[in-house]
């Protein structure tokens, strides 16, 4: 497709499967997500049990959490609003197969001063719970440059009350190769180009931290932002192999169903959006959301391991505390979803390139 992104919205089940057949890992059918999901879509790796009892015997120490940062990028379509979402390859290591937003690890660059437009330094910093402006501005930085780097879009104009209208061509392209590779840091591109970042943009949304048992971890903040007038998202990221503009209760109907497979931060964030009828209108709800930070907690009760993510009765497992996990639909329905029953997605990019595989997530 012209630009990677298809033109229109669905005012229903699209003609054909949502999660079209790509190369999943050996043995395993396409995009069947590594270590497989629960019947209702949940990201639930087989090694889990095993680490979860690890982390309630006293036996694993945890890895400290990266900070990170994701968008929920938000237009406005026929029947409300949508939200820009990409499916992780299933040859990834971590989560692959499962639909999340564009988002990564903070770079330690982020924190170089920047043109900066919206709420304070200060302001962020006592909004995001972090104690130093810097650090502040580095999570705020990274959404906006992994939103460019991973979807193309770019929260930045030439003054503090406007937005660039247009990201492609040759030259943004190289630009965003190099953020890429990290041989341009995200200052240095601002600053060349003359930009503001707009902080204004983004609404603080929500924060997860990785469960302790997890080898690879994130302290990872959630924001919302609506698409700038002019910019259209694209699939620019080697870590997905489709992105999809679709609405939040359509994509948590298909994890319902089992059809799409997401982490556990991924479908309460959308279901956090249902309420809102326009983008706009999540993006000013954004300063009531609760940012206290949901991390995963396991505990031993009788002759089983409960692992629950406080507030989020729904994501709770249940592990034998010794031997193997319990038989049972561990494994993720075929990432196939054609019919009447698949999710509607309204815009579908298909264009590659992006960051290295493996960089950001959270569970």
């Amino acid at each position: 497709m012209p630009n990677g992104e298809t033109n229109g919205t669905a005012s229903g089940p699209v003609n054909g499967p949502v999660n079209a057949p790509t190369s999943g890992p050996a043995g395993a059918p396409a995009n069947e997500p590594r270590g497989g999901a629960r019947p209702n879509g949940q990201w639930y790796p087989a090694e889990w049990p095993g680490l979860i009892r690890a982390l309630a015997a006293g036996e694993l120490v945890p890895a400290t959490p990266r900070r990170a940062a994701t968008v929920l990028l938000l237009k406005d379509g026929a029947d409300g609003p949508l939200v820009h979402m990409l499916r992780r390859r299933a040859s990834m290591a971590f989560a692959g197969g499962a639909y999340a937003y564009p988002g990564g690890g903070v770079d330690p660059r982020d924190e170089h001063p920047v043109r900066w437009a919206g709420p304070a330094r200060e302001e962020w910093a006592a909004r995001l719970g972090l104690p130093d402006p810097a650090q502040a501005q580095a999570v705020v930085c990274a959404a906006v440059r992994e939103t460019y780097e991973e979807a193309g879009v770019l929260l930045a104009g030439e003054t503090p009350d406007t937005v660039v209208g247009d990201t492609t061509g040759e030259d943004w392209e190289k630009d965003r190769a190099a953020l890429v590779a990290r041989e341009l840091s995200f200052a240095d591109f601002l600053d060349r180009r003359g930009l503001v970042l707009r902080s204004d943009l983004l609404g603080a949304w929500a924060r997860w931290i990785t469960p302790e048992f997890e080898p690879r971890r994130y302290d990872t903040w959630f924001f919302v932002a609506a698409l700038p007038a002019g910019q259209r998202t694209r699939n620019a990221s080697t870590e997905a192999d489709r992105t999809v503009w679709i609405r939040p209760v359509d994509a948590a109907a298909g994890y319902d169903r089992g059809e799409l497979t997401m982490m556990p931060p991924t479908i309460s964030t959308l279901r956090a959006l249902a309420p809102y009828g326009t983008a706009a209108g999540a993006l000013a709800a954004a300063a009531d959301q609760d940012m206290t930070p949901v991390l995963a907690q396991a505990r031993v009760e009788g002759d089983e391991v409960i692992l629950s993510w406080p507030g989020h009765d729904e994501f709770t497992k249940h592990v034998p505390a010794t031997g193997e996990a319990p038989a049972g639909p561990t494994a993720a329905r075929p990432a196939t979803a054609a019919g009447p029953t698949a999710a509607r997605p309204a815009t579908e990019d298909a264009t590659p390139g992006g960051p290295a595989e493996g960089e950001g997530g959270t569970i």
